[in-house]
């Protein structure tokens, strides 16, 4: 691999690296200082929830600004927030600093997805997008999977402020990565002439473009569907693991680092080998849907190992999958702003699944609401591929 595209998903590893760092302190320090598992949750879900809604906002800023200042911005901020936040707490005490940063850094990491979501099509022509987007995912997935330990590793040492600022540092050195990509690539990115109108006039173009496209219609409510599962796995996991089949954490620890390998492996065979699209899709979603069924109807742990691995593997393809349709489709002077209302509406369905497991585990069962969410998937794919397809046929013809 050449040399500035190596420093390109270095940059992307560590970035990656350190907002998993402080995803995983923040609600495990509130947990440690209130002993309350319901404030640790909702300090989760004050951190993660800015996440959610900054992608139209992030997406509209990467067209009408360069992405690579916008990648930079992104990471030099994010620096000076995790020492403002040490320095905030050491001067008053309390850990609300750390939610907060947690919270800032994250519209941030916002921000940077977006910006290299509309410079990879640009950086990487020399390869196929499939290629590049099975490349950027090992990145971030190993950066995904690594956070987690890393910051349980320096917890046992530190105190969460000396952690914080280690996670400075590392975004300090993927930004350092950033500009040794730049220097060796010597790369001009092409900029857009944008409307200067109304502030709402980015997403009324984005919704045009969903609107009028059956492609992205398609590719939208495959996505809520592959959601909903990835959604209810990642809420039940845990109590499906220890709970209902009564394994240790040992055990559960072990099943994420599996999800995690065969990901990475699923991605790497991507990164060697030609895969139509049309294939790429419907394997992901008939396994993703497959695994859903799997969890749904286990009754022992071996039956719902497999049934995760289908999931947390083929999700990574179905995401390039989707990606590479959303860059096919979609003008390049509207791809930030497009993607980031794509995105909003793609992952409606996580925390949708998530509230249905809070409000239906108890009455219903934990496998039954998995089964429920597993048949409405189906249901959304099959539709999908039969009444969307049908209109995509018609646009080509």
């Amino acid at each position: 691999m050449r040399k500035d595209y190596l420093a390109f998903f270095v940059s992307l590893f560590l970035s990656r690296l350190a907002d998993q760092i402080l995803l995983f302190i923040v609600p495990l320090v509130v947990f440690q200082a209130t002993q309350s598992a319901a404030w640790a949750g909702m300090a989760f879900f004050v951190e993660s929830l800015p996440r959610f809604l900054a992608f139209p906002i992030c997406g509209a800023l990467c067209d009408r600004f360069s992405p690579v200042r916008i990648l930079h911005i992104s990471q030099i901020y994010r620096v000076l927030l995790c020492v403002l936040a040490v320095i905030l707490f050491i001067v008053f005490g309390g850990i609300a600093w750390l939610v907060v940063l947690s919270a800032l850094c994250g519209v941030l990491t916002t921000q940077g997805v977006m910006a290299r979501e509309v410079l990879m099509p640009r950086v990487f022509h020399h390869y196929s997008y499939t290629k590049t987007l099975s490349y950027s995912q090992i990145a971030d997935q190993t950066g995904m999977v690594l956070g987690p330990l890393v910051a349980a590793l320096m917890l046992e040492v530190w105190a969460w402020h000396w952690v914080v600022l280690c996670v400075a540092g590392v975004f300090l050195l993927a930004d350092a990565s950033m500009l040794l990509w730049q220097r060796l690539s010597r790369i001009t990115i092409e900029t857009f002439a944008q409307d200067q109108g109304a502030w709402l006039q980015p997403f009324r173009i984005a919704i045009g473009h969903i609107r009028t496209t059956p492609e992205l219609r398609k590719v939208i409510t495959l996505a809520v569907g592959v959601n909903l599962i990835v959604g209810v796995t990642a809420a039940t996991s845990a109590a499906m693991v220890i709970g209902s089949f009564n394994a240790d954490k040992n055990t559960y620890a072990g099943l994420q680092a599996a999800g995690a390998v065969a990901t990475i492996a699923i991605l790497l065979l991507l990164a060697r080998v030609t895969i139509s699209l049309k294939v790429l899709g419907g394997v992901s979603y008939i396994m993703i849907a497959a695994g859903g069924l799997v969890c749904a109807i286990s009754p022992n742990l071996a039956g719902y190992v497999l049934g995760f691995l289908l999931i947390v593997g083929f999700d990574k393809m179905f995401n390039v999958y989707m990606r590479s349709i959303r860059q096919r489709v979609i003008p390049p002077q509207d791809f930030g702003k497009t993607v980031g209302v794509i995105t909003l509406l793609n992952n409606l369905s996580q925390p949708a699944a998530g509230l249905l497991v809070a409000l239906l585990a108890v009455p219903l069962g934990t496998q039954q609401v998995i089964l429920m969410l597993a048949i409405l998937s189906a249901a959304l794919g099959t539709g999908a591929h039969w009444w969307l397809g049908r209109a995509i046929r018609r646009t080509a013809t």
